[in-house]
């Protein structure tokens, strides 16, 4: 059976879909996208994918002529039509065609779904290599904090640290402030609290942050967002990266410099173990995610 896609209000085979010359998320990159996870058929934290989505449509300007209610059908209608379980799932939304002279154009939604391929099991136990990359964060782009479809600096930033065998890359603003990874969110823990660059830095609101800051609270684990520098990481007892597709991903290295004493926390396996019970009481039991959380 042909894997399908949702495109524009149907299911079709993938090799069918084509999107428009004229569409403005192909000229000029004026579109959003959403990653997701399903675990046991659920997409997780889905409704709060959908009003991020929303959100950033309405501040940026982007056309959106589909209701939330809409879309979360056409997610699992497609999730049902490709027989996925646990899957990684990609929402991307365009403006739409720019030559509509009625001022009607509809948007395009596009929905996509693959067979969940874990992060590998010895990133957990171990912990990973992160660098910092050489670009800047700038507070200034009014895309900045958005997911947009304009990605390809990160996409060069994460290829750059693949080539130095890094899971992830580091940014930071022009005034040397951390912001967050390529694809992920930034913590830190020193002398067991928990810190993470503010919103307003600015950094992506993820989805996987988010609930990490709600259960520190809930694990009454100390927890600030603040302004945090180079020295702050160097200086950090344990730093882990998140978003829905990595979890809760330790990081034992930065460049040439060791993280704490090298292996994976005892907070970054706390919030670890809750995120996934959480997980569990929205989705249902993961024992693949069971499998990553490091018990050394």
């Amino acid at each position: 059976m042909a894997k399908k896609v949702f495109l524009n209000d149907k299911l079709i085979d993938i090799d069918s879909g084509a999107v428009g010359v004229t569409d403005a998320g192909f000229l000029y990159g004026a579109g959003l996208f959403e990653t997701m996870r399903s675990y046991n058929g659920v997409v997780f934290c889905l409704n709060n994918h959908l009003e991020r989505l929303a959100l950033s449509s309405r501040v940026l300007a982007i056309n959106n002529t589909r209701e939330k209610d809409y879309i979360k059908d056409a997610v699992y209608k497609l999730l049902k039509a490709n027989d996925l379980s646990d899957a990684r799932l990609r929402i991307t939304l365009t403006s739409g065609p720019i030559q509509q002279k009625d001022g009607n154009s509809q948007s395009t939604l596009l929905i996509t779904s693959d067979e969940m391929e874990p992060y590998p099991s010895e990133f957990y136990r171990d912990g990973v290599l992160a660098v910092l990359s050489s670009f800047r964060q700038n507070p200034a782009e009014p895309t900045c904090g958005h997911k947009t479809t304009s990605y390809y600096p990160r996409i060069l930033a994460l290829n750059l640290a693949h080539r130095k065998r890094a899971a992830e890359a580091l940014w930071f603003t022009p005034d040397g402030r951390l912001a967050e990874g390529c694809i992920s969110n930034v913590f830190l823990i020193k002398d067991s609290e928990l810190f993470t660059p503010k919103l307003s830095t600015p950094v992506l609101s993820g989805i996987t942050r988010s609930e990490i800051c709600r259960l520190a609270h809930a694990e009454k684990i100390r927890f600030e967002e603040k302004d945090l520098t180079i020295d702050d990481v160097l200086e950090a007892d344990e730093i882990f990266l998140t978003n829905v597709l990595m979890q809760v991903l330790p990081v034992t290295q930065v460049e040439k410099h060791t993280v704490g004493e090298g292996k994976v926390g005892p907070v970054t396996k706390k919030l670890h173990r809750a995120f996934i019970k959480n997980v569990e009481k929205q989705c249902g039991k993961t024992n693949e995610s069971k499998k990553n959380i490091a018990s050394n």
